[in-house]
């Protein structure tokens, strides 16, 4: 066991108009399993990356370990499975690779393919089990479930519960409960570490911010009292003040002294309630800064004539020769919300592209209704690029509801002037689903959206499907997310 420190750590991009990090400071144990979480953008990646020293930063970053980051970057694909971890790790023993792979349940006969031939998730597997070859490492594993199906997910996070030492980047819950006992969040003014799985953070989270919600309301009932309190004592002192002289035509001599002394000492209460005024304002200050905006979303999809949209009997796909999937049957009615699941590899992604539209070798029934409008959210945002004005441009949107979308979405004014291509991996799958939002059509087709979107952003769009319903077929491998949303579950 050893500690890493972080002290004082300070850094910001060039160019940019805020620090991603300022004199923040804690530590870790090489020990722990450390889920990290944070809103897209936060600077999760770049924490990482620091730690690698690919960036200056002013502050100090100290360790008595090594560290290594996933997922490698493999040079040469082509080349067998072999030689490629051969290349990252040098020297190695391969039974003790075997041994790693079999708990990965990955067969032998991979090691002698070209890497460039694996499924994205062989390719996941392999790699995960080379990292935890390397020796006297602290290990930073930067978002390994987005190839992976809810089964090879299950897999891995089993895996990863029996290791330790790492930093972990996911923003699947049930992935981080099952396999870290502390979580690493970076909040909106501050990083902070806690014991426990990402279930007891949220929890704990939760409680904190009701509860400095509720002081929030109480501060600022106090603060108007106080200050009507002031205002009315002060009001008052100046009153009597005013009565030293006494009138005119009142004959009567007044005690100059008396007086005084009681307009000195409601001036006085006057300037304590105004310093109690301050000192809760001061204290008011120092709450709601990590309350993150979690601002409703809305969907309003085009009424259909049918109840029925969509149907496919006994459908089956192909690419040439190579059957995708067989004998597929499930129809799609208004209102549902149906999630499309299976293993990698299954054809799930073949079937929402044959429905939208794509001319696609199939034999058996599919029917989609005439002048059907389907919006379509892909796995794939390479090719999103400009700036969000002309985005929306091209794709005939209302620019303003769609960059409201994204305000809600824990975008900060400044992201709107970027270009695309420089957003991190959740920001452009934002991009896509505000899009999506945006379209007036009677279906939605979203192909794995919450891939790199954090947990935040995942629990708006849960609660969005709940509170508006809207027709929709997705693939998405969030257990939790499936849990919750999907109205009919179509297995293949």
């Amino acid at each position: 066991m050893s500690l890493i420190h972080v002290t004082n750590l300070s850094f910001a991009y060039e160019c940019s108009f805020e620090p991603v990090f300022e004199n923040v400071s804690f530590q870790i144990d090489t020990d722990w399993k450390l889920g990290f979480t944070g809103r897209n953008g936060r600077g999760k990646t770049t924490f990482l990356n620091l730690l690698l020293g690919k960036y200056e930063y002013s502050g100090k970053i100290t360790a008595s370990v090594q560290f290594e980051y996933f997922p490698f970057v493999v040079g040469s694909p082509e080349n067998q499975t072999l030689d490629v971890v051969g290349d990252i790790l040098g020297d190695f023993a391969q039974w003790e690779l075997m041994r790693e792979l079999s708990l990965l349940k990955v067969s032998e006969d991979v090691l002698y393919r070209p890497f460039c031939s694996l499924s994205n998730g062989e390719q996941t597997k392999v790699l995960l089990a080379a990292l935890f070859l390397k020796e006297n490492s602290f290990l930073l594993i930067d978002e390994p479930t987005n190839h992976l199906d809810m089964a090879g997910r299950k897999l891995v996070s089993d895996y990863l519960k029996s290791k330790r030492g790492f930093i972990l980047v996911s923003h699947d819950r049930a992935f981080l409960d099952n396999c870290v006992d502390h979580i690493l969040s970076i909040n909106k003014t501050n990083i902070e570490i806690q014991k426990g799985n990402f279930t007891t953070w949220w929890e704990n989270k939760e409680r904190s911010d009701q509860f400095e919600l509720a002081e929030n309301e109480k501060l600022k009932k106090d603060i108007k009292r106080l200050a009507d309190a002031a205002k009315r004592t002060s009001h008052w002192s100046d009153q009597v003040e005013k009565t030293k002289n006494g009138t005119r035509n009142s004959g009567s001599k007044v005690d100059k002294g008396y007086v005084g002394h009681k307009a000195a000492k409601m001036m006085k209460r006057a300037k304590s309630l105004e310093h109690r005024q301050h000192a809760a304002i001061e204290e008011k200050s120092h709450l709601l800064k990590n309350i993150e905006n979690q601002d409703s979303l809305k969907i309003s999809q085009l009424a259909y004539h049918k109840s029925r949209l969509v149907e496919l009997e006994h459908l089956s796909l192909s690419y040439g020769e190579k059957a995708v999937c067989t004998d597929v049957s499930f129809t799609i009615d208004q209102g549902e919300r149906i999630a499309l699941s299976g293993r990698n590899g299954s054809g799930k992604s073949s079937i929402l592209k044959l429905i939208c539209g794509e001319n696609l070798q199939y034999t058996g029934v599919f029917r989609a209704g005439s002048q059907l409008k389907i919006s379509y959210v892909s796995q794939d945002t390479s090719h999103l690029s400009g700036n969000l004005t002309d985005f929306a441009r091209r794709c005939g949107i209302d620019e303003s509801r769609f960059k409201s979308i994204l305000r809600k979405l824990d975008f900060s004014r400044a992201q709107f002037e970027k270009e695309i291509s420089a957003y991190s991996g959740g920001q452009k799958k934002k991009v896509l689903i505000a899009k999506s939002l945006c379209e007036n059509v009677h279906l939605h087709i979203w192909d794995e959206p919450l891939n790199y979107i954090d947990v935040i952003s995942r629990m708006q769009i849960e609660e969005l499907l709940l509170e508006h319903s809207p027709t929709i077929l997705f693939v998405e491998h969030d257990r939790e997310f499936v849990d919750r949303i999907a109205s009919k579950i179509v297995q293949l």
